[in-house]
C-alpha cells in the first residue's frame, strides 16, 4: 500500500485541543512498525494543540470553567508529557479554576512531544484550506499554496469558525462604521484589554451575559489596574465609567459548588448512574416524547434524593414539574432579578443556601456529561429527539457550564460598586443615536459609547463563513441535522451528505455536528471518546484499503 497512493496519509485540518485529541487517539493505535502513516496537520495558528480558545499568550483574566479536581484530560500512554497538574513546581489546590493560557501551554506541550516522536511522520502545515475535492478512493485539499494530497482520510476540527454576523449586530457594524459608537469582540481578551486603556469614563455594554461576560468584565476591570479585596472592588481610575451586561432574559451563570467536598452531594450514586444509561440509550433511539419522559423519570431520583437530604421536601415534591417546565421554556422558571440570583447563586455554590430545584438539576447533570455523551454520540437519534435533548442540555449550560464560584463574586462586587449597572441587563429596547445607542428597559436608562460582543454563535453550519465549511455546504457535503443545528455525522464523524450516503474518508468533530453529537464544548469531549472513535473509523478504513489493494 504506497503512500504516494494516499492509502497511508491522512489530514487533519485545524490543530486546536479537538485535532490533537484525534492526533493522540491515532497514534495510541498505530502500531509504529512496518509502513509509516503520514498525517498532514494544517494549522496557521503558532500554537498548535492549543487553538484560539486555550492560546498560551491569552490573558490572565480568562480562566477555564472547571476546575482542577474534574480536570480529566490525561495524555495517552505513548505521551512523555505527564499529567496537567504536574506542570507545576507547587502542588496545585483541587478546588482552584487553571487559566486558560495555562491549559494551553499544557496542550502545546503535548502536542510538540506527539510531533517529535518516531510513532508517524506528523508533518504541520502553517496552511489553511479553503476547498477540497474527492478522488479515487481519497481526496484532495487545497490551499493559497495548491493542493495537497491525495490523502486516504480527512478531518474537519473547525472548532468555532467564522459565522455572518446576526442582523442586530451587522446593524451595529454597520452604525460604528459610519462614526456613531464603536463595537469590539470580547476575543482575542488580550486585544480587547489593550484596546479598553482608551475607554476610560465611557460607557460600555456586553451583549451577553455567559462565561464570556465574565471575561470581558475581568479584562475592563483588574485588567485595567483594579483589584478585589474582602468582597469589595477597589477601582484604578482606569476603568470605564459604567458597564451594562444583558441579554434576553438577563440572568448571569450559576455558579459551580465552591468544593470538591460540596460537589459531592450532587454526585448520583452508582445505581441512578446505571438507570441513567439505560435511560438514555432508549432514549437516543426514541420519539421526542418518549426521550423526554425517560430522561425526567432518570432525573427526577437523585434530584429528590439530594433536596430531600437538603431538608427541602417542598423543592422535593416540585421536581416533576419543574422538569416539564424546562422542556417546554428553559430559563423561565428563574424569576428574581440579576442581583438576587448572583447573591442566590453565590449562596448554594458555597453551601450557605440550600440549592434550589433547578441548581440541583443541573449540578447532577454536569456529573453526567459523559454518561449523556455515551448515550447520545454513538446513536444517530430521530432528527426531532436530537433538536429536543441538544436544547435541554443546552438551557441547563447556565447551572452545568457556570463560572468559579469567585468570579461570580467579583461580578457581584462590580455591582454593588455600582461600575456595573444590572438594571438593563434583561431584553432591554436598544435604539441607534448619533453617539452610539440608547438602551431602556422601564424607568432605566443609558446611553452607551461602545458595544461588546460575548454571544456565542450557534452551532448552525448555515451561519458559517468560511470558505472551507460553505463550499461543503453548497455541495451538499454538509447538511444539518436540523435547522439551526450541525452537520449530520456517523459515530465516528464520517459526515452525511445530502442524498443521505456517508461521505467515505471525511470526517467533522466537534460544535459543528452537533445534533449529531451532545455536550460538545469541553475539553473531556475534544481529548475523550469522540476523538477515539474517529481513530478506531480511520483504522477501519485503512485496513479496508490495505485488503482491497491486496486483492484475492
Amino acid at each position: 500500500m504506497p503512500s504516494e497512493r494516499g492509502a497511508r496519509r491522512i489530514a487533519i485540518i485545524g490543530m486546536g485541543p479537538r485535532g490533537l485529541g484525534a492526533l493522540e487517539a491515532l497514534a495510541a493505535r498505530w502500531p509504529g512498525a512496518g509502513d509509516r502513516l503520514c498525517v498532514d496537520v494544517f494549522e496557521p495558528r503558532a500554537d498548535p494543540g492549543a487553538g484560539p480558545n486555550f492560546a498560551p499568550d491569552e490573558a490572565p483574566v480568562c480562566l477555564l470553567n472547571t476546575p482542577l479536581r474534574a480536570l480529566d484530560i490525561p495524555p495517552p500512554e505513548v505521551s512523555r508529557v505527564g499529567r496537567f497538574d504536574m506542570q507545576f513546581d507547587a502542588p496545585l489546590d483541587p478546588d482552584s479554576f487553571p487559566t486558560r493560557a495555562e491549559i494551553g501551554g499544557y496542550l502545546t506541550a503535548r502536542f510538540a512531544d506527539l510531533h517529535a516522536l518516531d510513532r508517524m511522520a506528523v508533518t504541520l502545515v502553517p496552511a489553511r484550506i479553503e476547498a477540497l475535492r474527492p478522488l479515487a478512493g481519497g481526496w484532495e485539499l487545497r490551499s493559497d499554496r495548491g493542493w495537497h494530497g491525495p490523502y486516504a482520510a480527512v478531518l474537519l476540527t473547525p472548532g468555532q469558525p467564522s459565522v455572518e454576523p446576526d442582523r442586530q449586530w451587522a446593524q451595529w457594524q454597520g452604525h460604528a462604521a459610519r462614526g456613531q459608537g464603536a463595537v469590539a469582540q470580547a476575543y482575542p481578551a488580550r486585544q480587547l484589554i489593550v484596546a479598553a486603556q482608551g475607554w476610560r469614563g465611557c460607557t460600555v455594554a456586553i451583549r451577553g451575559m455567559g462565561l464570556s461576560a465574565i471575561d470581558v468584565l475581568r479584562g475592563l476591570t483588574v485588567a485595567q489596574g483594579g483589584a478585589f479585596f474582602d468582597g469589595q472592588y477597589l477601582p484604578s481610575g482606569r476603568e470605564p465609567a459604567r458597564i451594562l451586561p444583558f441579554s434576553l432574559d438577563g440572568l448571569p451563570p450559576f455558579p459551580k459548588p465552591e468544593t470538591g467536598a460540596l460537589d459531592r452531594r450532587y454526585a448520583p450514586r452508582l445505581a441512578e448512574t446505571r438507570i441513567f444509561d439505560d435511560a438514555m440509550a432508549e432514549a437516543a433511539q426514541s420519539a421526542p416524547y418518549t426521550a423526554r419522559r425517560l430522561i425526567n423519570a432518570a432525573l427526577i431520583a437523585p434530584v429528590t434524593r439530594i433536596l430531600r437530604d437538603a431538608d427541602d421536601e417542598d423543592g422535593a415534591a416540585q421536581v416533576a414539574d419543574w422538569l416539564e417546565c424546562e422542556w417546554d421554556a428553559p430559563g423561565t422558571q428563574e424569576t428574581d432579578g440579576p442581583v438576587d440570583t448572583l447573591r442566590q447563586g453565590i449562596a448554594m455554590a458555597e453551601g450557605s443556601r440550600a440549592p434550589s430545584v433547578g441548581y440541583t438539576v443541573g449540578q447532577v447533570w454536569r456529573h453526567w456529561q459523559n454518561r449523556l455523551r455515551a448515550g447520545f454520540n454513538p446513536a444517530r437519534p430521530p432528527a426531532e429527539t436530537a433538536a429536543l435533548i441538544v436544547g435541554f442540555d443546552e438551557g441547563l449550560k447556565r447551572y452545568s457550564y457556570g463560572p468559579p464560584v469567585a468570579s461570580a463574586r467579583e461580578w457581584l462586587a462590580l455591582a454593588d460598586a455600582g461600575l456595573v449597572d444590572m438594571r438593563l441587563s434583561a431584553d432591554p429596547a436598544i435604539a441607534l443615536i448619533e453617539t452610539g445607542w440608547e438602551m431602556t428597559a422601564g424607568e432605566a436608562e443609558a446611553q452607551v459609547d461602545l458595544m461588546i460582543d460575548a454571544v456565542l454563535p450557534d452551532p448552525d453550519i448555515a451561519i458559517v463563513s468560511a470558505p472551507l465549511i460553505r463550499s461543503l455546504c453548497a455541495a451538499g457535503r454538509l447538511v444539518p441535522v436540523a435547522e439551526g443545528l450541525g452537520a449530520r455525522t456517523l459515530a465516528d464523524g464520517t459526515v452525511v451528505g445530502r442524498d443521505g450516503a456517508p461521505q467515505a474518508g471525511l470526517y467533522l468533530l466537534g460544535r459543528l455536528s452537533l445534533g449529531s453529537v451532545i455536550a460538545a464544548d469541553s475539553l473531556h469531549d475534544c481529548l475523550g471518546a469522540a476523538a477515539d472513535r474517529w481513530a478506531e473509523g480511520v483504522m477501519a478504513r485503512l485496513l479496508s484499503q490495505a485488503l482491497d489493494e491486496a486483492g484475492p
